[in-house]
């Protein structure tokens, strides 16, 4: 097998095969965009089928198995190994923040006073333990790590920044942009 050619999944692969020869043949055509997972590879179907969960979440075997052109019980079958081998991470509902009252969306930039593994682990507790902390990175660059962080209003951002984030004993320097307007918030990958 050469690499970047499609197969289909490791457990489906020989019934594939003997059930369907003209599937097994056409999936064997190599492919730019395959993708090797852990022990499994992707085909198009999986491709298929991580896209429109992307899209939806909350669309049924059935629905996929029409839009993919498999049967309900192969789209189980795959969904399952894809969530086995960690590609699907779980499924989620996308809220609207403003229409929740979280009106200000800051992307902050944080510097450490020094590194190490004591301190980063710490500032990664308090990373984690923060609920106005919705996304954050460790990142190359003039900061060592980025927070993307909603809160209701700037007096909320506020007390945010001065009564937690400034007073950890690992934080040397913030910088923050306000989000004025979100030009593209998609989430997900591209396949």
């Amino acid at each position: 097998m050469q690499p970047g050619s499609i197969v289909l999944c490791a457990d489906l692969r020989k019934a594939a095969r003997a059930r369907y020869p003209w599937e097994a043949r056409f999936c064997m055509k190599p492919s730019p965009m395959a993708g090797k997972v852990h022990d499994m590879e992707l085909d198009r179907f999986d491709r298929a089928i991580l896209v429109a969960l992307q899209a939806d979440a909350t669309v049924s075997n059935t629905a996929l198995a029409e839009t993919v052109h498999l049967s309900a019980s192969q789209i189980s079958r795959r969904r399952a190994a894809l969530e086995s081998a960690q590609v699907i991470l779980g499924y989620t509902a996308r809220l609207n923040a403003g229409k929740l009252g979280f009106g200000l969306r800051a992307i902050t930039r944080v510097n450490l006073r020094s590194h190490g593994q004591g301190g980063d682990a710490d500032f990664a507790r308090f990373v984690a333990e923060r609920p106005e902390i919705c996304a954050a990175f460790s990142v190359s660059g003039d900061a060592d790590y980025v927070l993307d962080i909603r809160v209701r209003d700037p007096d909320a951002y506020a007390a945010f920044i001065h009564d937690h984030l400034l007073p950890h004993p690992q934080v040397g320097q913030v910088r923050s942009e306000l989000v004025l307007k979100t030009l593209k918030d998609r989430g997900g990958v591209t396949l």
